[in-house]
């Protein structure tokens, strides 16, 4: 807009006398300038003492793949080892719509009421491939998640050494040594995750519906001899005397299979997480289980050979990785497969080829 003395000013100019407020929210700033860089000691006393968000950093600390995050968190592991161990670990699968998130929640409310400190674990190996991580458990279980006795942890993401399974047993640990004295590991994704899962908890549920006239023939075997329990679920309404019909065909199914290592007889119930009925009796069930064991010793047993396979799959991993990182090997390998591909070498010769190398 043009003045009559010459000078131009644009109708567009900001008004004076209007203070614009800051990019970055200085709450923020002094937050982010709190969180201090913490010790191996503020890791083990404030897991220790029970804090959650000591717990919740170490757990992010375990998860990271940065060599000296996982050094750190390797110190802050072996602190809390002699104060884990004395929670009862449960696992839950369950075929996807089995109503698994509704189910630990009703469970999970109940035990925080009966006084129990619980902590609730996903695993997600197929996130190894993925590299995401399923993080809607926490919106899925609203009221379990607003209790101060509970703790729930998202599936942690892939991509460091040891994946999923690893991060998750050592999240075991610290949930333990902070004074959880039940923790339960939910299965996310479908096919290995049972197997993984299986090797890490004592008592291990299997949740199935009662929708169809062939239940069976969806499960896979290995699943089912899996399992120390079946709970139908869903069963309110119209579906009870479909839940009944199916809690008949489970049980005749399990009683074809061997007998279990540990001299238990799984057990078929029916619930409804919906309406909470026949909760309880689930957890009847695992606790006369865990006497069970207890008792015959099968308990500590398992417990044995779980550390016993962790042994051996971490050193597996460990020497697995250091050959494919090993710089001559890198260098070799590309020629070598061209070799097997075109048939100039069978590959028996070159991989006993390229491990004399890499042992010379």
């Amino acid at each position: 807009m043009h003045h009559q003395d010459g000078t131009f000013k644009s109708a567009l100019t900001e008004r004076s006398g209007i203070p614009q407020p800051d990019n970055v929210n200085p709450a923020f700033l002094t937050s982010r300038l709190k969180k201090k860089t913490l010790t191996v000691d503020d890791y083990v006393n404030g897991i220790l003492s029970g804090s959650r968000m000591i717990l919740s950093r170490a757990i992010t600390l375990v998860e990271s793949s940065h060599p000296d995050h996982q050094t750190m968190a390797q110190a802050v592991i072996e602190r809390c080892l002699p104060h884990s161990g004395k929670s009862i670990r449960l696992g839950i699968t369950g075929v996807p719509g089995a109503g698994k998130s509704t189910f630990i929640e009703a469970l999970g409310v109940m035990l925080v009421n009966k006084g129990h400190q619980l902590a609730v674990l996903a695993v997600d190996p197929s996130s190894e491939r993925s590299k995401g991580s399923i993080l809607g458990d926490k919106t899925r279980m609203e009221e379990l998640s607003g209790m101060e006795d509970a703790f729930i942890r998202p599936s942690p993401s892939a991509g460091s050494l040891g994946g999923v399974a690893r991060k998750t047993r050592e999240t075991i640990i610290l949930c333990e040594a902070a004074g959880f004295d039940i923790t339960i590991v939910e299965t996310v994704g479908v096919g290995q995750s049972e197997t993984t899962v299986h090797g890490m908890v004592d008592f291990f549920l299997l949740i199935q519906l009662a929708n169809t006239g062939d239940e069976l023939q969806g499960i896979k075997r290995g699943i089912m001899e899996m399992a120390d329990a079946i709970a139908i679920n869903k069963a309110d309404g119209d579906n009870i005397p479909k839940a009944k019909v199916a809690r008949t065909q489970f049980s005749n199914a399990l009683h074809l299979f061997p007998p279990t290592e540990s001299g238990w007889v799984p057990v078929v119930e029916t619930c409804s997480a919906y309406t909470k009925d026949g909760i309880e009796n689930i957890w009847d069930v695992i606790q006369n289980y865990i006497k069970h064991v207890q008792s015959n010793g099968y308990f500590d047993h398992k417990r044995s050979e779980q550390s016993r396979k962790i042994l051996s799959e971490t050193i597996d991993e460990a020497l697995l990785t250091h050959f494919y990182h090993n710089s001559e090997i890198k260098n070799r390998l590309k020629h070598t497969i061209d070799e097997v591909l075109k048939g100039q070498i069978s590959p028996y010769v070159a991989a006993n080829n390229m491990l004399k190398e890499y042992f010379s």
